[in-house]
């Protein structure tokens, strides 16, 4: 079997890796494919230092962004139970359904966080009363809030 090459990767390659991931290839595909397209470089002392130094720093943010959706969490869950008006009809059932953008309007004018509505996570709600909803901050933080669906005055 052919000898395996080490190259640092310039640009994000599908079932291979991401930028500045250190793979190793067959010659072949090295020779014909990432280096002539630019995805990829031979690795050198100089370039592996690179490479450390890129994923020091991209730790480093990471941890900060975990820091940002801890005190996010904390003032989430600091906050008591959201209120949202809905519409309603018979037997207590709401017009509609709560979405994802009438919690995030509702974190946002009760904490002034402004959370992406993706992020949010809401059962169905069909029905007047109180629910609990998931919200993804981080990758490794999440937090649950409680939100009330109240008739429209």
């Amino acid at each position: 079997m052919a000898k395996r090459v080490q190259l640092v990767l310039n640009k994000d390659v599908s079932k291979l890796g991401r930028a500045g991931d250190l793979v190793e290839v067959a010659p072949g595909y090295a020779r014909n494919y990432l280096l002539p397209q630019g995805l990829a470089v031979h690795t050198t002392p100089g370039i592996l230092k690179q490479v450390e130094r890129r994923r020091e720093a991209e730790r480093q943010r990471m941890l900060e962004l975990k820091k940002e959706a801890e005190a996010q969490k904390a003032a989430l869950e600091k906050a008591s139970r959201l209120a949202i008006s809905k519409q309603v009809g018979e037997n207590d059932a709401i017009f509609g359904t709560v979405t994802n953008q009438d919690v995030a309007d509702a974190i946002q004018s009760a904490t002034g966080l402004e959370i992406d509505r993706r992020s949010i996570t809401v059962p169905d709600i069909h029905q007047l009363g109180v629910y609990k909803v998931e919200i993804k901050l981080h990758p490794e933080v999440s937090a649950t809030v409680d939100i009330q669906v109240v008739p429209l005055k």
